[in-house]
């Protein structure tokens, strides 16, 4: 399997916020933002398998900034390291006011997708060509967010089996 680029399958998507996105107060609901970092955390993961992909895992999540009625939403996403069949993929929500042209950071978060194949079934994933010195920085990241995922999943399992030590 040939490895890809961070950059080949990199995404950047924009949204006008209207009131269908906004709650009354004219901010944009959070469940929407979401919605949008997984559209196009998705799109990054399909580019880079070219097959199917499912969201596995949503990291924390948190909201900087509101988002209004009116402002540009753009979400950036790139691939950040890739397993065996799963691959961690990072957004970066933005808002612009169209008006005064000033960008804020809203929200970032990293979204674990799992490739699947014909049969619905995890499939390989491509390796990553890391170039840059901040490729290399966000795929280091994302090993240590990997390794504290599996360490607190081992933990949620061994609760399961037994609650008393929980």
């Amino acid at each position: 399997m040939e490895a890809k680029t961070v950059k080949n399958s990199s995404v950047i998507m924009r949204h006008i916020v209207s009131q269908h996105d906004a709650n009354l107060a004219g901010i944009m609901h959070g469940g929407v933002v979401m919605k949008h970092i997984d559209d196009v955390a998705g799109v990054v993961a399909i580019r880079h398998t070219g097959t199917n992909v499912v969201t596995a895992s949503i990291d924390r999540l948190d909201f900087h900034h509101p988002v209004f009625i009116g402002n540009i939403l753009t979400v950036k996403a790139s691939i950040n390291m890739v397993g065996k069949t799963s691959m961690e993929i990072g957004a970066r929500v933005e808002a612009e006011d169209i008006i005064t042209r000033t960008v804020r950071h809203t929200a970032s978060a990293y979204l674990t997708f799992v490739a699947l194949d014909e049969n619905n079934r995890p499939a390989p994933v491509p390796p990553i060509e890391i170039l840059t010195k901040d490729e290399k920085r966000r795929n280091r990241e994302a090993i240590n967010r990997r390794q504290v995922r599996l360490a607190e999943k081992t933990k949620e399992k061994q609760c399961r089996e037994d609650s008393a030590n929980c």
